[in-house]
């Protein structure tokens, strides 16, 4: 991931259980990704795909 996000110019990751209520992210790969992911968001419905969207397309800085 530290090599992915170096020459990138952000990394997204979506997570399709993330807006689960009492959501934690356990899995070993992906906790030990997520210090080189700029924006984790909820993946959950294409509505919540439009938040990385944005991102993507510069109209959001978080």
């Amino acid at each position: 991931m530290r090599r992915l996000h170096r020459p990138a110019h952000r990394v997204i990751r979506a997570g399709p259980i993330k807006a689960r209520p009492g959501y934690a992210l356990l899995a070993a790969g992906p906790a030990v990704a997520l210090p080189s992911v700029d924006v984790f968001v909820e993946g959950h419905s294409l509505a919540a795909l439009e938040r990385p969207a944005a991102v993507v397309k510069g109209a959001d800085d978080a």
